[in-house]
């Protein structure tokens, strides 16, 4: 009679037995339980016991629902992400000359970086905007400024990110009114507006105007470029700065979504059809640390996503059903100790990033923690994905680390708690009376508390930090912003003032007063501003005295 086969569970046992146990007595291991950032346990081995059952209804091939394994069916097999790197300081010619070096080097889309006062509204003279100017990011106060950060750049030809939420809708105008003036049609332009109000109210502080106004804002953007700009994103729904501020990878999951199923009601409140609108719409995670655990956060995103369009909003067209992102590596992650290690970090975490299927990527710079970056250091974060792409052979697969059985187990539970969470925010109300009351704030605030405590107890290893220090370490060359820019700003605006015509000027401001507090879309007439040197500190004011500013409740 021939030997019974022995079960995977009786033999998993048998090598616990045999191996593990005695191995223990002789090296104990690290600690007694191993986590993610998450608190998902880590079990020491993963076997096919753990990976969802059904292959085909749980993950699917690439490029079709419920799109785990990618939204394209070849993925990287035929083009690369875009390599855009975020930049943007001091002048638009000096951060036009930035843009320029850096397609030259061989980027492959645009990404900017506005200064404080920008994205909030205000224009360069504007007295709140004092010591600010060019700090962050680039000044840019009208359609001057903004086209010259796209001189000799032409916009039919390259994809252009903005990251600007407030006063998004303004800087797509000044864009749109650039490209006319380049004679490229706004129907051919490509690219992201980050537009995402809500993520400001919790984890960024970058707000102008309450809620309401802000969605309103939101749907126009969204209906007009659905009709003019239909190759552009029209919001780039992000769980990057909530990362940022703390939160763990299920929470940025969670809350990012979240966010997105309350713009995707709100444009379906103001009447627009889901599959209109939701094929534009596009994210912004978080690249961490935690290498496998990141992988499988971008395949539950995508998961969850592909569900919440088609079973929650009804969604009929498969491309509505996709989330499409863009990586950023973890900015919070880089140290301002032994710099060079971020080269390192970044590295890692672009890694996962493309294995686990961005469309886009940005690589932060080793010396972003002490200060803007350096030309050689953003040469150096850029080559960083051009290995990548060029030398691993990491992109030649789609979705490399699919049938992983820890990769497969950590997507599902993922999944699970983010729906979890999201289950919570719909009893809340939403995702705006959750942040109005304070609890995806609370949630942010617990978690990053933990996390520190876990630094400090060197529970968390940072290397070069708590761990591996050095004495007297050497400080890199830094890039300085010159003070005087904002003077020269100031004297740009003031001729520009002195020269346009201020009476059409007042009319524009007065229609959009009245606009603003009837229901018209609003983008044509921020693009008719805009031409006739409006500026955006102007625009912006007449909507405060309509809209009002919003005060975050003092008692969260």
């Amino acid at each position: 009679m021939a030997e019974e086969k022995m079960t995977l569970h009786d033999a998993q046992h048998t090598w616990e037995d045999q191996l593990v146990n005695p191995g223990l007595n002789k090296f104990p291991e690290r600690k007694e339980t191993f986590t993610t950032s998450s608190d998902i346990p880590v079990k020491r081995l993963y076997t096919p016991d753990d990976a969802p059952g059904d292959y085909l209804a749980e993950s699917g091939f690439p490029g079709e629902y419920p799109y785990t394994r990618g939204v394209q069916p070849t993925m990287y097999r035929g083009r690369f992400w875009t390599m855009r790197q975020y930049a943007g300081y001091a002048t638009a010619e000096e951060s036009n000359a930035r843009y320029r070096y850096l397609l030259e080097q061989g980027q492959t889309g645009l990404s900017v970086a506005f200064d404080l006062p920008t994205q909030i509204g205000y224009d360069a003279d504007d007295p709140l905007a004092e010591g600010e100017v060019g700090k962050v990011g680039v000044s840019i106060s009208s359609i001057h400024d903004m086209a010259k950060l796209f001189d000799s750049i032409p916009l039919d030809k390259v994809s252009t990110s903005m990251t600007i939420n407030a006063p998004a809708s303004i800087l797509l105008a000044m864009y749109i009114a650039v490209a006319k003036r380049q004679g490229v049609a706004e129907n051919k332009l490509r690219g992201t507006v980050q537009n995402d109000i809500l993520k400001e109210y919790v984890a960024r502080g970058t707000y102008i105007f309450p809620p309401a106004p802000s969605m309103r804002l939101i749907t126009d953007l969204f209906g007009y470029c659905k009709t003019n700009v239909p190759h552009w994103n029209t919001i780039s729904i992000s769980g990057y700065h909530i990362r940022e501020a703390g939160c763990t990878a299920v929470q940025e999951v969670a809350f990012t979504l979240a966010n997105g199923i309350a713009y995707v009601q709100a444009a379906v409140d103001a009447g627009l059809d889901v599959d209109d609108f939701a094929p534009q719409l596009s994210f912004f995670f978080n690249a961490h640390n935690q290498f496998l655990e990141e992988i499988a956060k971008f395949r539950a995103a995508r998961k969850l996503w592909a569900h919440i369009m088609r079973e929650r909003f009804q969604a009929q067209n498969p491309r509505s059903w996709q989330l499409k992102f863009h990586t950023q590596t973890g900015g919070s992650t880089l140290t301002a100790q032994q710099p060079e290690n971020n080269i390192v970090r970044v590295a890692l975490q672009a890694l996962a990033a493309v294995m686990g299927g961005t469309q886009s990527l940005h690589t932060n710079s080793m010396d972003e923690a002490l200060a803007l970056p350096t030309q050689k250091a953003v040469q150096v974060a850029l080559r960083t994905q051009q290995i990548i792409a060029y030398e691993t052979g990491a992109a030649d697969s789609v979705d490399p680390l699919a049938g992983s059985y820890l990769i497969e187990s950590l997507t599902d539970e993922i999944v699970k708690r983010a729906e979890d969470y999201i289950a919570k925010i719909d009893d809340l109300g939403g995702a705006l009376p959750a942040i109005e009351g304070g609890f995806i704030n609370q949630e942010i605030q617990d978690a990053a508390y933990a996390y520190q405590q876990a630094v400090e107890r060197s529970e968390q290893i940072i290397v070069g930090m708590n761990q591996f220090t050095v004495e007297d370490e050497a400080q890199p060359d830094l890039l300085r912003v010159d003070p005087a820019i904002e003077a020269a700003q100031r004297e740009k605006l003031a001729a520009l003032r002195a020269g346009r015509d201020n009476g059409r000027v007042a009319e524009l401001r007065a229609h959009l007063d009245t606009a603003a507090r009837g229901g018209e879309n609003l983008m044509p007439l921020f693009i008719e501003c805009v031409e006739n040197d409006v500026t955006l500190g102007e625009i912006c004011h007449t909507l405060r005295g309509v809209f009002g500013e919003y005060r975050p409740n003092v008692s969260i």
